[in-house]
């Protein structure tokens, strides 16, 4: 059973954090900031925990990264505002506290914003390499890849705080 953020997000009252923060589509999650919360949940577990949140596979798509398995339980509908799969009571504290960390840190944040970030990263790019811009694929993006470059990130002393620009409006 495949157990999104926004499934744990949705059970607590937090749903306006993921896909948005716009009060008015509390539990209505634009899908492509749902695709890159799934990836930094997917992303920031592997450091904290060093094992995955989920095993679908996460592909890089030319929006984005992107869970195929994901994308077909909303693809055609641009909000999404309740999961057909999923249940929050699957995971482990570990694994809430991972989600909560993440969606309070990107959460607030653009898709424009989310995909200008993730399409500056190693691991995006790198599973995009002989791809032009806008060019479909469906690579894989490698979990290791993933785990060395926030692993990285977060030791880095050069690194920004999501949060310090959370609040930009423009981007």
């Amino acid at each position: 059973m495949f157990v999104t953020p926004c499934d744990y997000l949705g059970t607590h009252g937090h749903s306006e954090r993921c896909g948005g923060s716009d009060p008015r589509e509390t539990g209505r999650n634009r899908h492509p900031e749902t695709s890159e919360a799934v990836y930094y949940c997917q992303a920031w577990h592997l450091v904290w925990e060093s094992e995955r949140l989920f095993s679908e596979r996460i592909e890089a798509w030319a929006g984005g990264p992107v869970v195929p398995d994901l994308f077909q339980q909303h693809h055609g509908r641009y909000r999404v505002g309740t999961w057909p799969t999923g249940n929050a009571a699957n995971l482990t504290e570990s694994e809430k506290e991972t989600i909560d960390t993440v969606v309070d840190a990107y959460g607030r944040l653009t898709g424009h914003r989310l995909s200008h970030l993730t399409h500056s990263e190693l691991p995006w790019r790198k599973a995009r390499l002989g791809l032009a811009p806008g060019e479909r694929g469906n690579k894989e993006i490698s979990t290791d890849d993933m785990q060395d470059y926030y692993s990285d990130l977060e030791e880095s002393e050069e690194a920004v705080d999501v949060s310090s620009f959370a609040s930009e409006e423009t981007y």
